[in-house]
């Protein structure tokens, strides 16, 4: 899927029904997590409940495995994540070429086309900044295999794939922290975030 909007927007975007005895106990968490935000959002601000979490890239990428098979989204059909200090994250994304060149033709270069068609893997490299009930991120690196992509060309497509997800995203500017989040930061393959 800017990208912390793949890993904390995947918080507010893969949301899915109340929690059951056959939802596995990652994604139990991540709804229990959800209940707890949209309850203290709720609550007026001085008395507001503070909530604070810190989930492991190995959570993320269970949830996000799950959520998937459970709530497909467009373009998307798989999302791993590593995360590092500084809001660091590298993910590795099977993206669905031939739906973005339906979504926007000419979205994809001349020369990447004959390679960039289907549903192919790439690995993106950002940086977000979190604060003030925001998040806006920027590419650091990307590539298909061994071919480096464009920063440029991999935020267009991250834009086209968020404004098809059902919560329409826009990318091209700080998007809003789901769940009255106020603030995320990322230590050692570690999010941690707070309302």
């Amino acid at each position: 899927m800017k990208k912390i909007a793949l890993v904390l927007a995947s918080l507010a975007c893969f949301r899915l029904p109340a929690a059951d005895t056959s939802v596995p106990p990652v994604a139990q968490k991540y709804l229990a997590m959800f209940r707890e935000l949209r309850e203290a959002r709720a609550q007026p601000a001085p008395s507001r409940h503070h909530v604070a979490f810190a989930l492991a890239d190995g959570e993320i990428n269970e949830y996000m495995r799950y959520a998937l098979r459970t709530a497909p989204r467009p373009g998307v059909d798989s999302v791993t994540v590593k995360i590092f200090p500084q809001n660091y994250v590298s993910t590795f994304t099977v993206v669905d070429f031939d739906a973005i060149e339906r979504w926007k033709p000419g979205t994809i270069p001349v020369l990447l086309r004959p390679i960039l068609r289907g549903k192919q893997s790439i690995w993106v490299d950002y940086r977000f900044g979190a604060a003030n009930y925001k998040i806006s991120f920027s590419v650091e690196k990307a590539y298909y295999d061994k071919l480096r992509l464009p920063a440029f060309f991999v935020e267009k497509v991250i834009h086209i794939v968020a404004a098809r997800q059902p919560e329409h995203y826009d990318t091209g500017k700080p998007v809003s922290l789901p769940f009255g989040l106020r603030q995320a930061w990322t230590e050692n393959h570690t999010v941690k975030g707070n309302n």
